[in-house]
């Protein structure tokens, strides 16, 4: 099996898993915009935002480390000492959260819900605490497993919302002196939400009871040192990544000036646009498949002298593929988004959805790009780039959610996107130099864009948005045929 083929095999597992786990899971937001209103909606949409940044402060880069300590270190132990180190500060985090639960949930102006801040301190811990397990199965290429374990994660999650938010009172109006009312309470509402989360994600830790038997908790702090100055650029740009996706979904609600929609509430627009930025969540999913696989591959395919050719037909691939999606996903939006966006209301802010999704295309060219920092240990120069597309979506954030509403946002999120590619492309060609087919890739992105706008400016037509697409096919398989016959024939 060619190496090209290799990496392809190993994307679709954790794309398998990724891609249809997401899939499954993206079926519950039907569920949810039928059951509850944006408001509701939107407090989902705000602590689920915090979430994501505290999941970064939680690993601290040390996910990362591990990968490239024990691909080239011997005779050591890299996961006792990551996973000792994640084990102890998550569970000093979470007690922290746990604490100042109240007055966290008064902060946030969701009084009375306290033990939602708390639910969402232990799914912090848990998620922590089994990252590191799940780095070395990828580290191992246990792929099957990962996505086992994965999918299992997801599917109980279904259940459980199916449970609680449709069966629990269903039963109960049928039969108000039901049993379930020992284990159902009407008054947790969405809540239930976070804490389907939490019992799923509790069996995290029952599937890696073999990893519990052979861990064995150890500290050397010269070697934590070292992977921590690996590791704390690595959080910076965690901390940056998160910013550029999350940031419109923590700030909306208080930047965005009242009646600026003269018929929704701030809380209800960002329900609004959290159930519409959902439908960008098909783009981030190639891209996070992509990166299981990538990550842990170009550690070990840099050894190799083909090495920067193999990375440049990886990139244009990438490429190919995501914009190919962008395509797809835009032009056939009228006809999907109703089905996932049950009330009417949240079909608002679609138009937002193809900013955001070219910016996931941005964000996994990135992705792509970051191997130069990492294979040559300057992490720190990553952490600028990071900083700077953090700084950047910040700014625009702050600007442009008074004048264009959610607007702002998406277009804030695409632009940061964008300017970190440049500049990640500028600085990398000058410490490990990577001949990218840069015309090729440009033409591939703009080509996808065009579709889409003249699919947005034209009357709505499937037979219309289906031309479109396999307009966008010649080019490709003009361009990559000789690629093709290649990899056909290894």
């Amino acid at each position: 099996m060619s190496i090209l083929k290799k990496l392809a095999s190993q994307t679709a597992i954790y794309g398998l898993s990724s891609v249809l786990g997401r899939m499954l899971n993206y079926l519950l937001v039907p569920l949810y915009t039928s059951v509850f209103v944006p408001a509701e909606y939107g407090i989902v949409t705000e602590l689920y935002a915090y979430v994501a940044f505290l999941n970064i402060l939680y690993i601290y880069g040390l996910e990362t480390a591990y990968f490239r300590f024990s691909s080239q270190e011997k005779g050591y132990n890299y996961f006792n000492l990551a996973f000792t180190s994640v084990l102890i500060s998550s569970l000093l985090f979470s007690g922290v959260i746990w604490l100042f639960s109240n007055a966290i949930a008064d902060v946030l102006q969701y009084p009375n819900k306290a033990h939602f801040i708390r639910w969402l301190a232990a799914i912090l811990a848990i998620d922590a605490i089994v990252a590191i397990p799940f780095a070395r199965l990828r580290q191992h290429g246990k792929a099957y497993h990962f996505a086992v374990f994965k999918l299992s994660n997801i599917g109980i999650n279904i259940l459980l919302n199916l449970f609680f938010i449709l069966m629990c009172p269903a039963i109960i109006e049928r039969n108000p002196d039901s049993i379930i009312n020992r284990i159902y309470n009407p008054e947790i509402g969405v809540g239930y939400v976070f804490l389907s989360n939490l019992i799923a994600n509790g069996l995290y830790l029952l599937f890696f009871i073999p990893d519990w038997i052979k861990v064995r908790l150890t500290f050397n702090s010269l070697e934590w040192k070292r992977m921590m100055k690996y590791a704390w650029p690595v959080l910076i740009i965690g901390f940056a990544g998160v910013t550029n996706e999350m940031l419109s979904r923590a700030i909306l609600k208080y930047r965005l000036p009242e009646g600026f929609y003269s018929e929704f509430s701030n809380l209800e627009i960002l329900g609004i646009f959290g159930a519409c930025y959902k439908l960008a969540v098909f783009m981030t999913l190639a891209v996070q498949a992509f990166r299981y696989a990538f990550e842990p591959f170009f550690f070990a395919q840099a050894k190799e002298k083909n090495s920067p050719q193999v990375f440049s037909q990886i990139m244009t691939w990438f490429v190919l593929f995501t914009s190919f999606s962008w395509l797809i996903l835009c032009v056939y939006m009228p006809y999907y988004a109703p089905i996932f966006l049950r009330q009417e209301s949240y079909l608002l802010a679609l138009d937002a959805v193809p900013w955001l999704l070219a910016g996931g295309l941005f964000l996994g060219v990135f992705y792509n790009l970051s191997l130069w920092y990492k294979l040559t240990d300057k992490t720190l120069y990553g952490a600028y780039i990071s900083l700077i597309g953090a700084g950047t979506t910040f700014i625009l954030n702050w600007i442009l959610i008074p004048i264009m509403g959610y607007m702002g946002s998406a277009i804030a999120t695409f632009s940061s996107y964008l300017l970190m590619v440049i500049i990640s492309y500028v600085w990398g060609m000058k410490h490990y130099v990577v001949p990218y087919q840069v015309w090729k890739i440009l033409s591939y992105i703009v080509l996808a864009g065009l579709g889409i706008l003249i699919d947005g400016i034209t009357k709505e037509s499937i037979l219309k948005s289906t031309m479109i697409v396999l307009i966008f096919l010649t080019l490709p398989l003009i361009l990559e045929r000789k690629s093709l016959r290649r990899l056909r024939a290894n």
